[in-house]
């Protein structure tokens, strides 16, 4: 490779409601991918799920960046083995940065995908990213590791649905108001809500059973929203804190993407002792969650001292003014380095898996 550019895959969009986020961080890492060192080739999958070759994508990414529409489109697709001239396009590029946020894309799936086609890719593997993606699950590990967290409790299938006098009894008992209900797979915050009485409750966890069959219920935490980011390998870094300030009375999907009142400060003003203890929580977590490449990692901080980790993030939000590549170039790695840093660590982790094989 040394005599040509790397073709490295941006794959984006997909069938999650993140789809439009997805887009953006696509388009960002387009413009700001080093020319001199990548061919970068997009791969778009449609909001109903068919994928498209480059030579679609560019046009319809183009749509989205002149503002003609917010997505790729909504055609329904039955699989990338579907598409054999995609398929064949993406056989031929050299590593992958998988974009796709929320299901079928950060979950492990897609990772599972590039795994069996023998395909280097940016971030987490499969187990990684599906632990990511799973609340409950990433809350055992967490629990495992000694990382202090939020009490919770799930509600799963006919629960979530319907849940019955005891476990709406249970939940105010342990919990009480105001809580937080979310879907245990999601991103963005979409299908989260506050409650703050039985009947919130109640609506909450029909809201957030819309985008999955499980629903946590957090206790409601107080404090400062901090955020670290993480990157690399076994040799992982944690960047300086940043911290995020919603003028709504939560962190909402809104707040994160529509409202421009919400406050992002880099570095958080923290000091300096309970700055380094979110950082090692944050590389304990990554570490205990077998993360590759990068993820954000999020807490509350209650003065003086107490934190309280919220998630691990594998896919982070990837535009430059998103919080990841924000915290990086705070420290002084620019958002086309971090790219290509980001690339190198795929290579890194793919070499390594190979001399187990």
């Amino acid at each position: 490779m040394a005599s040509q550019r790397t073709r490295l895959a941006v794959i984006c969009g997909g069938k999650s409601p993140e789809h439009a986020v997805s887009v953006v961080s696509a388009r960002s890492i387009l413009r700001a991918a080093d020319a001199a060192h990548f061919e970068v080739v997009p791969f778009g999958i449609t909001r109903g799920g068919r994928w498209l070759t480059p030579e679609e994508t560019r046009v319809r990414l183009a749509r989205t960046e002149a503002g003609e529409t917010g997505t790729l489109g909504e055609e329904p697709g039955e699989g990338l083995f579907a598409t054999p001239d995609v398929f064949a396009a993406l056989g031929a590029v050299d590593v992958v940065f998988p974009i796709v946020h929320g299901r079928m894309g950060e979950d492990g799936t897609l990772q599972g995908l590039l795994e069996i086609a023998e395909k280097p890719y940016v971030g987490s593997g499969v187990a990684a990213s599906a632990i990511g993606m799973d609340k409950e699950q990433m809350r055992a590990v967490f629990a495992q590791a000694g990382i202090p967290q939020p009490r919770y409790y799930v509600l799963r299938d006919a629960e979530s649905r319907e849940p019955d006098a005891g476990e709406l009894r249970a939940i105010e008992g342990d919990l009480g108001y105001p809580c937080f209900v979310k879907p245990a797979n999601g991103g963005s915050s979409l299908g989260v809500s506050k409650a703050k009485s039985r009947e919130d409750l109640l609506d909450a966890v029909a809201l957030a059973a819309r985008y999955d069959r499980k629903v946590l219920v957090e206790g409601a935490m107080t404090g400062r929203e901090i955020e670290c980011a993480v990157l690399g390998n076994a040799d992982a870094q944690a960047s300086p804190l940043g911290e995020i300030t919603p003028h709504a009375e939560f962190y909402s999907y809104e707040a994160k993407y529509a409202d421009d009142s919400t406050e992002l400060t880099v570095p958080a003003s923290l000091p300096a002792a309970t700055a380094q203890r979110v950082q090692e929580y944050a590389l304990r977590a990554y570490r205990a969650v077998d993360c590759a490449g990068m993820a954000r990692v999020d807490f509350f901080v209650t003065p003086p001292d107490d934190i309280q980790i919220i998630e691990v993030n594998t896919l982070p939000g990837f535009t430059p003014i998103s919080m990841y590549p924000r915290l990086w170039q705070h420290a002084g790695l620019s958002y086309g380095d971090l790219i290509t840093r980001l690339v190198d660590l795929a290579f890194e982790r793919y070499e390594e898996a190979r001399t187990y094989a």
